[in-house]
């Protein structure tokens, strides 16, 4: 038999519009036919599975009518065929059986069936079989709109997560050059950095200058809070304590219009508390330590600005935590600095650090503290040097912390080995 069709009529806004008969028995075939397109659906028919398949393929409906008893194909094997196409909606598929037996009932639903409807059939169930499956294919018609609608939301996040993590690369790229040099050797001694953000960039900056022989200037900073308003935060202040532009250094001074002399490290956080101070819009502050060093004599002047008291180990195996605390940068509007001087012995290290070695939790619950930064600075002295060193004391850290795997802030670090070349030079 060929295939049937009527157009739609106007008005029709269900979410079932094309219904599909499939019946071996012409009358029962022409007699569905009727009702269903009286009440304003589009039909289709056909005499047989193999048929049916035919037209599913290339009209799929919105609803099936299927006697279940046909030669050839009956309607259960039809039911599996139809339910194994690839189908951009869901079509409601409805057996016409005499068969009442739960079994029965049961191998058609396993087969794909949503309903049944007993032969001969009522014209009264039959609307009111086919109005309960308008209503699950409308729900699920809305339900694959929204989930369109959600799944293209989420490629447009992750168009957009991309673009933000290409631009969080890039950024820790820039932040990183702010540490050109990771490692400077000056007269006999040596300064390794090392700079481990807890996320694609941070708020820790550590870096030395070297202003006139002998001459070295090494610092710590750490910028409240993390990401991307730290990571500026920390890029200005990089500026104002640059290493190749020394006009713009506020910690250096011209001097007869010739060479650039060391300001005093508390005039020079004074400066910086200015600056950032008077900066609008800025809320974020800074800790600091900071150490203007004359090599050659092994005299070391120091400024502590709420950062973490720099660990001094002596070549003879005892530690000092130098400093007394003194007030971040950037907090308050007008403050002054202690300053506090010190003297190194040939062999000794000097390490400025973050509190992201401090305060991490480690294994046991408890935050490293300052004895376990004791602990692993010189278990790592023991074995190794420049940053070989600082790279083994962040190694020791992870393996001891309670999520190796995260860091929870940022850490660095800032090492100066006094006097450790003399004999490799002598």
């Amino acid at each position: 038999m060929q295939t049937q069709s009527t157009s739609i009529p106007s008005g029709l806004t269900g979410a079932i519009q094309r219904v599909l008969v499939v019946d071996d028995s012409r009358a029962q075939l022409k007699m569905v036919e009727t009702m269903v397109r009286r009440w304003g659906y589009e039909v289709m028919t056909a005499d047989s599975g193999h048929q049916a398949l035919e037209i599913v393929r290339r009209t799929p409906p919105d609803l099936i009518l299927s006697d279940w008893m046909m030669p050839g194909m009956t309607g259960l094997e039809f039911c599996r065929h139809f339910r194994s196409l690839s189908q951009n909606g869901y079509g409601y598929f409805i057996l016409l059986t005499s068969k009442s037996e739960k079994g029965d009932i049961a191998k058609g639903l396993d087969a794909g069936a949503d309903d049944f409807l007993t032969k001969p059939v009522n014209a009264h169930e039959l609307r009111a079989r086919i109005k309960a499956g308008e209503r699950i294919v409308s729900m699920e018609r809305q339900l694959s709109e929204k989930n369109r609608q959600v799944s293209d939301a989420l490629e447009e996040l992750r168009e957009i997560h991309t673009a933000i993590d290409n631009d969080l690369r890039q950024a820790r790229t820039i932040q990183q050059s702010l540490v050109p040099e990771r490692i400077c050797e000056v007269l006999t001694s040596r300064v390794s950095l090392l700079l481990r953000p807890c996320g694609h960039v941070g708020g820790d900056l550590v870096g030395v200058f070297k202003p006139g022989f002998g001459r070295l200037g090494l610092y710590s900073i750490d910028v409240s809070g993390h990401g991307i308003t730290s990571a500026m935060v920390t890029a200005r202040v990089a500026g104002y304590l640059s290493s190749t532009f020394p006009e713009q250094n506020v910690a250096l001074e011209r001097r007869f219009d010739r060479f650039y002399a060391m300001r005093e490290p508390a005039e020079t956080a004074q400066m910086l508390n200015q600056r950032l101070a008077a900066d609008p819009g800025v809320e974020e502050y800074l800790t600091m330590a900071y150490v203007a060093a004359d090599l050659a004599s092994g005299r070391m002047r120091m400024v502590q600005a709420g950062h973490s008291p720099p660990l001094l180990l002596r070549a003879d195996g005892s530690h000092d935590f130098i400093g007394d605390g003194g007030l971040p940068i950037g907090l308050v509007d007008e403050v002054s600095y202690d300053q506090h001087d010190f003297q190194l012995q040939s062999g000794d290290r000097l390490l400025l650090y973050s509190d992201g070695f401090t305060e991490a939790v480690m294994k046991n619950g408890e935050m490293l503290g300052d004895d376990g930064l004791v602990e692993i600075f010189r278990e790592s002295a023991r074995t190794g040097s420049g940053p070989d060193l600082l790279e083994d004391m962040f190694w020791r850290l992870t393996q001891q912390m309670e999520s190796a795997a995260k860091l929870g802030d940022d850490v660095s670090a800032a090492l100066l080995e006094y006097d450790v070349l003399r004999d490799a030079r002598a």
